[in-house]
């Protein structure tokens, strides 16, 4: 039997977490915030490819959720494709050192290819994973990251769409983790020392 409508309402309806369970967060910021940059996103990459096709490559795990938001947003032709690196391991800075654990299934050649990144900080991923991508010959390849560590940076890099800047803090939720665990919180927070 299914639910009675006010059931399914609240069902549906997103709560904030409640952060008083885990005091080891802070709230940066809200799945409302995040919900309207991302609109934000999506018509800007929409005016800029133009009722051109696109393809977005998604770099797992942590940007699955921003890659399906975002698309929702985006009002063209647009694929799904995805990568997988780490440099983290279960650590809370970078090892430096970026492998490839799962390469994309299509070509990219004369593709509009949009990168999907939750969180640009040394940059060294994101100029690995350039590097490798702008090499299989795209029509045009832009990069989409959710957040940016400006302060963090050790490669001259950077996103063309950047969803918020945040301060040198390691965060975690939507899609963001800490050795696996955060990804399903909807707002981002951060991970307290």
């Amino acid at each position: 039997m299914a639910a009675p409508c006010s059931a399914r309402r609240a069902l549906r309806q997103r709560r904030k977490p409640d952060l008083s369970i885990a005091p080891e967060l802070r709230l940066l910021f809200t799945r409302q915030q995040i919900s309207r940059r991302v609109a934000e996103l999506g018509r800007q990459i929409t005016a800029d490819f133009a009722g051109e096709p696109v393809i977005l490559v998604g770099v797992l795990k942590g940007a699955a959720i921003f890659l399906g938001d975002l698309a929702r947003e985006i009002e063209l032709d647009a694929t799904f494709d995805f990568i997988s690196v780490t440099s983290y391991a279960d650590r809370r800075k970078s090892s430096g050192e970026v492998k490839l654990l799962k390469d994309v299934d299509q070509s990219m050649e004369d593709r509009n290819v949009i990168l999907v990144e939750d969180i640009l900080d040394t940059g060294l991923t994101l100029a690995y994973l350039k590097k490798m991508l702008v090499a299989r010959r795209p029509r045009r390849f832009k990069v989409a990251a959710l957040l940016d560590k400006i302060s963090c940076r050790q490669q001259p890099i950077q996103a063309d769409y950047t969803g918020f800047e945040i301060p040198n803090e390691f965060v975690v939720g939507y899609g963001m983790d800490y050795a696996e665990r955060y990804r399903n919180l909807p707002d981002i927070c951060v991970l307290k020392q």
